[in-house]
């Protein structure tokens, strides 16, 4: 006689399951989840990796293209040199470029101070300057220096800084604060829509006219307060935005719960014994995650564009530190003279702006209770 085992039950799929599942079979927002990754950590480790310091100011190289081959070109060597040899007001009898170094046999009225080598230095085409053969009188050398190539590959601003670096690092403001108030923003949101519109009666009519009392503040009034009592500083961004934009998302999901509280699982639930806690936690958020992923989708480049407007105020992000919507505001003002400074920051923006609305539609889809 044989003994056959009991059947293991086979295990249920969870609606995560199945939503992560419908999400990597939608192509598009797979792709898109790889670009905003990759500008992510662009943002997070070119800073890092780039050879310029996103503060640095070239003097020397102020609006200039962006290209592949390095600066400086050939024919800025020998005016630049010249230029700072005038200023150490010294004459030049000779020159020779000598493969990456110049050479010039310079003469003075007067002798020759070694510190003249600085003037050459300061520039940022030269380096490593250096005085030899000095005549017996000290009125007459050798100036020798090293040509300092820099790759410039986003070009430069209007002060002379590397565009590529402060791209990057304008990124991390961007996408930090982006992300962060809208965290802010559909957390409250999302428990506060939930509560109101699952409690119902008085209590509803109640939260959502302290929700019209807020929405009748003007932002910039709100945001010059917080500046007042808190100070200007980087969190402060996220949080005032995300203070305020909750709002929004709170009258979204509260619509969505007077729908959903009058479903059969709901009151089943209800039935069982459930509390009102475990019943919006359990099945009225989870049922409203796809108007809030397309809301989110669109909150974050609003407060993308909302940071920009701050900044411009003067109650944002402020010099050295910049951010897209600042650099955007930059290149459109020089746009007849250095398009480069308006297509690498609106390439970078307009690229994380069409992956988040891709992976917002592949999430709504992969979400939606419907499609189970």
């Amino acid at each position: 006689m044989t003994v056959t085992a009991p059947e293991v039950p086979a295990k249920g799929r969870s609606l995560w399951d199945d939503a992560r599942d419908r999400l990597m079979a939608n192509r598009a927002a797979v792709t898109s989840l790889f670009v905003l990754v990759a500008i992510a950590l662009l943002s997070v480790f070119g800073p890092m990796l780039s050879p310029h310091d996103f503060d640095t100011v070239y003097r020397d190289y102020v609006k200039v293209r962006a290209s592949l081959q390095a600066y400086p070109r050939a024919e800025q060597v020998e005016p630049g040199f010249l230029a700072a040899l005038k200023r150490a007001r010294l004459s030049v009898e000779s020159y020779r470029r000598d493969g990456d170094s110049v050479v010039a046999s310079v003469s003075s009225r007067r002798e020759i101070d070694p510190r003249a080598v600085r003037y050459v230095d300061r520039s940022n085409l030269f380096r490593n300057a250096q005085l030899s053969d000095i005549s017996a009188d000290g009125k007459s050398a050798v100036m020798k220096a090293d040509i300092d190539h820099m790759h410039f590959y986003f070009g430069t601003d209007s002060n002379g800084r590397d565009m590529m670096a402060r791209t990057f690092i304008a990124g991390r403001v961007s996408l930090t604060i982006g992300l962060l108030a809208t965290i802010v923003a559909i957390s409250i949101g999302v428990l506060y829509g939930a509560t109101s519109g699952y409690l119902g009666g008085r209590t509803d009519q109640m939260m959502m006219r302290v929700v019209d009392v807020l929405y009748s503040l003007p932002f910039i009034f709100f945001v010059i307060m917080l500046v007042v009592f808190f100070g200007r500083n980087f969190v402060l961004m996220f949080i005032a935005v995300g203070a305020v934009e909750w709002l929004d998302m709170a009258r979204i999901v509260r619509g969505q719960t007077l729908s959903i509280k009058r479903q059969e699982y709901v009151q089943a639930a209800e039935a069982m014994g459930v509390s009102d806690s475990g019943i919006v936690r359990r099945h009225i958020i989870p049922n409203t995650l796809g108007p809030v992923v397309v809301y989110m989708t669109l909150l974050v480049p609003k407060v993308i564009l909302l940071e920009s407007f701050l900044s411009f105020l003067g109650l944002g992000i402020q010099e050295p530190m910049t951010s897209w919507g600042v650099l955007i505001s930059e290149g459109a003002r020089n746009l007849q003279g250095a398009a480069w400074m308006l297509i690498f920051p609106s390439i970078f923006l307009t690229s994380t702006l069409f992956a988040l609305n891709f992976i917002g539609d592949g999430l709504r889809d992969a979400l939606d209770p419907k499609d189970r």
